[in-house]
């Protein structure tokens, strides 16, 4: 299967997912078993799939044939070249093609000179003014092409402006930008472009990511912080007929390599039309090939069948013109292949494990609610079949007898809502140490030690104290965490053991892998910005400015991230206390409410009884709703593509 093909039964599997969701969600409400906080989360479970996104990064040197590998997967039904590819720079900025609903076809670049201020350009994407558009014909492929071109425009300014704006000029450093004869440096004209357009691929929710070579790729750190290492595939492209070189290697040390580990991380051995010789038998060339592939292979310190040799412009030309011969010796066939079944089944598993948890917990909170009900009603049912044939002072005395046990429950609601105060002050010292506001404090902080720091020691160490500051927060937090937890643990068993309310064990949470992200955010600044060496080679200024544009930015948004976490998981642990204790309120007025009314004759007693068994039937029809439903949520969850799995999915949807 194609990865076109496997990515659009992919989409139509979330599609699926959504669509189940909704069913789920309509179910609930027609059932008066929805509340406002399980119809929030749902809401954001289908937002967050309806949203989600496929990264694919493209990551090279000049001259690769990147954007002619871009070209050949995913744009030729276009019958020709979309992104520019010649000899020489074609990309000089990280690019996003990308379908934005509801926008028009266009080209968004965001000027250079924005690098001389302290804003990122994931804030500067909030800002829609700080961009330069051009709109997009895309009716033709020419105009198309014609625009794009615009993304490799570069500029001339003055070695000191290129330092600036973070450019390194260093006539000896590989990857380093040079001054011509004139004086001037050449630079990239724009710092970031965004291409959105209708296409298949895109408006499923591909997004491709171009990237610049060494000379412009360190440059901008929210590329190798956060748009690299996110990216669900990187394929990283050698060219057949240099082999690895040192700029390369470079490119392949610093920015892919940490993340290798990863799925979806490919080598692609581009150009081996190169060594197409018709001097050659096809098995020398598939050798001599081979030998390149095992080269680059050692050098890059991976295993051979890692390595994908390619024709990328053959496997174009192949497509447009319906060669399959020519396809399939350009080996495209075999990249795909490899980028398909290592990318979209790394995604679906992210989204099929989120969909799972974010369902299974709102499950078992309906199950829970369910089955207390269907307990309840029980109770009362035998409570009242226990009074026929009884005299009016047994009724009496069953009635005194709720009427204890009710005020008897409004009394320990009182430690209830004890609880209830102390899980707002820990939530509360939670929220000082987690909290985004603190810590743009402590960024402050450190911006005025930074400021005011002589020497390139105390910079050093005003990033170290931040970092120290940050991991302390973290596991303050973290402590703040167990505390609830344990509270919580110990209200969910007394509210079993004196009032019997059947409540699971409340959710595990931590924040350890907030801590790890916030690691590998030190240990690259370490690596590009806190040595001995940049601070030997860039300005005191520069240095701080790359901290708080890069580094502090990418410490807020981890914080922001694990801010949303906790707040769902508060939620979580305390809406099943919430939830039990208004139904076992709710069933004992019931309780005293039947037999009131049977001791004031409003009802006889069987037809009470009857009646609540009705309810009874129709409690026990939702238990078995709830069960098909998560039957064909959980079949449903498998991979996209398997027939068994879509068919017995929608006899369980229809069935439920």
């Amino acid at each position: 299967m194609s990865l076109a093909l496997q990515f659009a039964v992919y989409s139509q599997w979330r599609l699926a997912i959504i669509a189940a969701t909704e069913r789920f969600r309509q179910w609930l409400i027609e059932q008066d078993l929805s509340d406002a906080q399980t119809e929030q989360r749902l809401s954001r479970l289908e937002e967050r799939i309806r949203e989600d996104k496929l990264h694919v990064a493209f990551v090279a040197e000049f001259s690769r044939g990147k954007s002619e590998l871009i070209n050949s997967i995913f744009f030729t039904d276009y019958g020709n070249r979309i992104l520019p590819s010649s000899a020489g720079r074609t990309t000089m900025c990280p690019t996003e093609l990308l379908h934005a609903a509801g926008k028009p076809p266009a080209i968004d670049l965001l000027s250079i000179q924005t690098r001389g201020g302290n804003t990122s350009v994931s804030e500067y994407k909030q800002n829609p003014d700080a961009w330069r558009r051009i709109p997009l014909d895309i009716r033709s492929a020419k105009a198309m092409r014609d625009a794009l071109r615009q993304v490799s425009e570069t500029i001339r300014v003055p070695a000191e402006e290129a330092g600036k704006l973070g450019f390194t000029v260093d006539e000896t450093q590989i990857g380093a930008f040079h001054v011509g004869e004139d004086g001037l440096v050449e630079i990239p004209r724009w710092r970031h472009a965004i291409i959105n357009f209708p296409h298949p691929l895109l408006e499923q929710g591909l997004v491709i990511l171009d990237t610049p070579g060494l000379n412009a790729i360190g440059t901008e750190p929210e590329l190798t912080l956060s748009l690299l290492p996110n990216a669900h595939a990187v394929l990283f492209i050698l060219a057949a007929d240099t082999g690895v070189t040192q700029s390369d290697l470079l490119v392949w040390q610093d920015h892919i390599a940490s993340n290798h580990g990863k799925r979806g991380r490919l080598v692609v051995l581009n150009k081996i039309d190169g060594l197409w010789d018709e001097l050659k038998s096809e098995a020398e060339i598939d050798a001599e090939i081979t030998r390149q592939a095992k080269s680059c292979a050692d050098i890059l310190g991976i295993h051979e069948n890692q390595i994908f040799p390619v024709s990328a412009q053959k496997g174009l030309v192949a497509k447009i013109n319906q060669d399959a011969s020519l396809l399939i010796k350009s080996r495209l066939p075999e990249l795909e292949a490899a980028l398909s079944d290592e990318l979209i089944p790394a995604k679906h598993d992210i989204v099929r494990d989120d969909a799972q948890r974010e369902f299974g917990e709102i499950h078992q909170h309906i199950q829970e609610l369910l089955e207390v009900r269907h307990a309840n009603l029980s109770e009362q049912i035998g409570e009242l079949s226990d009074l026929r044939g009884k005299n009016r002072s047994v009724v009496e005395y069953m009635m005194g007898k709720i009427q204890v046990e009710k005020e008897e429950f409004d009394a320990g609601l009182q430690h209830y809502y004890a609880v209830r105060s102390v899980f707002s002050t820990l939530t509360n010292k939670l929220f000082a140490h987690l909290g985004v506001k603190p810590l743009r404090q402590r960024t402050e902080k450190t911006r005025q030690a930074m400021s005011s720091a002589t020497f390139s020691r105390q910079i050093s160490r005003a990033i170290h104290a931040f970092f120290q500051e940050v991991q302390t927060c973290l596991k303050k937090s973290n402590a703040e965490i167990k505390e609830i937890r344990s509270m919580m643990d110990s209200v969910y068993k007394r509210l079993h053991v004196e009032h019997g309310l059947q409540l699971a064990a409340p959710a595990d949470f931590s924040l350890a892998i907030y801590e790890k992200e916030i690691q590998r955010l030190e240990s690259w600044c370490d690596t590009h910005l806190n040595n001995a060496i940049q601070f030997m080679t860039h300005e005191k200024n520069s240095i701080a400015h790359k901290f708080f544009e890069e580094i502090a930015m990418q410490a807020q948004k981890i914080f922001a991230r694990a801010n949303w976490d906790v707040e769902s998981w508060l939620k979580i642990i305390m809406s099943p206390v919430e939830t039990q204790v208004r139904e076992h309120q709710l069933h004992l007025k019931r309780r005293l409410d039947s037999v009131q009314r049977i001791h004031e004759a409003a009802d006889t007693l069987e037809e009470r009884i009857n009646e609540l068994g009705a309810m009874e039937g129709d409690l026990q029809q939702q238990i078995k709703s709830l069960d098909a439903i998560a039957r064909a949520m959980q079949t449903l969850m498998g991979r996209p593509g398997d027939r068994e799995q879509k068919r017995a999915a929608g006899a369980d949807a229809v069935q439920g």
